[in-house]
């Protein structure tokens, strides 16, 4: 099953992409161009895949373990709906998800 995932950019553009059922954000993230190295391939070593989820969607996200918590305390402009874009799977109780790229 096919979903949407919307990506606000740094500069405030927006751009809406399909996704499968059971694709990482991350690597949704990066086939549509969005700024998010991944340098750790989500093995939960790094911050580079940070994103902002919208507070509306945020809820809906099954939530983040102690180490995605550990790595986001390393990550720049961290907020409280922040998530590592590796740790999340598409599902279609996901679909319409918003996310924005860190500044």
């Amino acid at each position: 099953m096919a979903m949407i995932v919307h990506f606000i950019g740094r500069d405030g553009t927006t751009s809406s992409v399909v996704a499968d059922d059971g694709a990482r954000l991350l690597d949704v993230a990066q086939a549509d161009g969005q700024p998010l190295e991944g340098t750790c391939e989500g093995d939960l070593a790094c911050a580079t895949c940070h994103v902002i989820v919208d507070a509306a969607d945020f809820a809906r996200l099954p939530p983040a373990t102690e180490d995605e918590e550990d790595m986001l305390d390393l990550a720049s402009n961290a907020t409280r709906t922040s998530r590592l874009a590796c740790q999340i799977r598409l599902t279609a109780a996901l679909d319409g998800l918003t996310v924005r790229m860190p500044g």
